[in-house]
């Protein structure tokens, strides 16, 4: 057994689960990740004491020294001060790394300003060191043991039990989101409905607990922790009060679907009124000073990349060569920002005839749902060239795309010029930004996703954008690649 299993104790058979242990298991994993930074406070400050002040040093070094035995109460009191052990920042989102980092920002202040305050001559090697190492390491850690709870719960552990309010529809669409965000930990096991009579909940496998009245009595029936109402007009304000009533003393959360699925993190906000706080959505941003910085950021990391990547370019670029016959490098038209075709650099995976051959291979497209072509097993495509897309290899070149100013590192998937002639009006948001080398639907699937979870896991990036989305999707597309699901 692992040493998170035995230290959080989770069960596999949920039945039964209530809000006590819910609340257990989140206590422990806080005193977990509480621990972890602890002796990460200790290493970092450790490591920045012996690289700072060699050995001859020690004698006048001491007060340095007593700085680094109270290391980890000032890492772990920052983290804690900017509520990055809350049990609904744990676990998903970028959320708890964004509390991370603003401890890591306030003790650094906090430093500079007790130090200047008392005219104190802190060696700052010494800070620089320690400060930055603890910020890695922490990530680093919490990072780890969040993969950890996301197996467990791609095997139906660690979740949460819920109830699902609302009108039917309402109901059965938000089980469904909640389905397929396998890593919120979220297990729908009942329903009580303001209207319907439960036919949807029977192909979802929902059992219907009774009515908006029976709230109370079915999450103690079903050891729920968790009450989730959906959007819908079928629970008003009253009854939505009335509800918060029934749950009064229980312990049981409960949280209310906005009805804006794909529209989060900066951009919602509470506004408050006179007994009506407001859910202030913002506009999406897609120009400005952050972009002008994206795009600076994206051709300068493109840039190093490239370089950084120029021998195994050429050993790419001659094994396509010598495998099969025609060229390294396969352009193809694609449509870019606002619309505005562009030409795609990728390396040849298929055979120089593979457009030829489409057509006689229609029949077995396995995307017949949507707008794209792909086979699991395309006959068209090179030995080389399976090994290249196994691993997206292949989508080098695009690199040079992202340095011209054409491609962004992170963006929707570039689209042809037929599948944009076909687009509904809503899916031609995708064009509002430029297309990416990785993106939301590089670390969801590729070719697994149909068509409708490609549209949805788009249009969510371009709604909201931000650089921590950005290098939260840079940092899964490793892991993504290695994996290798979903490339063919």
């Amino acid at each position: 057994m692992s040493v998170l299993d035995r230290s959080i104790r989770f069960v596999d058979d949920l039945s039964g689960v209530g809000v006590a242990r819910r609340r257990s298991w989140e206590r422990r994993y806080a005193r977990l990740l509480l621990s972890y930074d602890a002796v990460v406070g200790i290493v970092a400050a450790m490591s920045a004491y012996l690289l700072r002040f060699p050995s001859d040093s020690l004698s006048w070094a001491y007060v340095y020294a007593l700085a680094t035995f109270a290391a980890p109460l000032l890492w772990t009191a920052a983290i804690g001060l900017s509520g990055g052990y809350e049990a609904r920042v744990l676990g998903l989102g970028s959320e708890e790394f964004q509390r991370i980092f603003r401890a890591f920002i306030g003790l650094t202040a906090t430093i500079g300003f007790v130090s200047y305050a008392l005219k104190a001559d802190i060696a700052r090697g010494y800070i620089v060191l320690a400060l930055p190492l603890a910020l890695v390491l922490s990530f680093l850690g919490h990072y780890g043991l969040r993969k950890r709870i996301h197996r467990g719960r791609s095997r139906g552990r660690y979740t949460y039990r819920v109830i699902a309010v609302g009108g039917e529809e309402s109901v059965a669409d938000l089980t469904m989101q909640l389905r397929q965000e396998r890593y919120c930990g979220m297990q729908v096991v009942g329903a009580c409905l303001s209207s319907g009579d439960g036919a949807r909940l029977v192909g979802l496998e929902v059992p219907l607990l009774g009515g908006l009245d029976d709230v109370g009595a079915a999450v103690r029936s079903s050891g729920a922790d968790t009450v989730a109402v959906a959007a819908g007009a079928s629970v008003g304000p009253a009854r939505l009060r009335r509800l918060a009533w029934q749950l009064e003393g229980t312990e049981t959360d409960l949280v209310v679907a906005p009805g804006l699925m794909e529209v989060a993190g900066p951009r919602l906000h509470i506004r408050p009124m006179t007994g009506l706080p407001l859910l202030h959505v913002e506009e999406p941003e897609f120009a400005g000073a952050r972009r002008v910085a994206k795009a600076v950021v994206d051709r300068s990391l493109a840039t190093v990349a490239f370089v950084l990547a120029l021998p195994l370019l050429a050993v790419l670029w001659v094994a396509v060569r010598v495998s099969s016959p025609g060229p390294a490098i396969f352009k193809q038209v694609r449509i870019g920002r606002n619309g505005k075709e562009f030409t795609l650099l990728k390396f040849r995976s298929m055979y120089v005839d593979a457009e030829k051959r489409r057509a006689e291979l229609e029949q077995r497209n396995e995307r017949a749902e949507g707008l794209l072509f792909k086979i699991r097993d395309d006959p068209r495509i090179t030995p080389v060239g399976r090994f290249l897309r196994r691993l997206s290899l292949d989508e080098l070149p695009q690199l040079i795309n992202v340095m011209q100013g054409k491609m962004s590192l992170v963006g929707p998937r570039p689209p042809l010029p037929e599948e944009v002639a076909l687009y509904e009006d809503d899916v031609r948001r995708r064009l509002l930004v430029k297309p990416g080398l990785t993106g939301l639907w590089q670390i969801s699937g590729r070719s697994d996703l149909d068509w409708d979870d490609s549209v949805r896991l788009d249009l969510r990036y371009v709604e909201n954008w931000s650089f921590t989305l950005d290098l939260m999707i840079l940092w899964k597309t490793m892991s993504a690649v290695v994996r290798g699901r979903g490339a063919y």
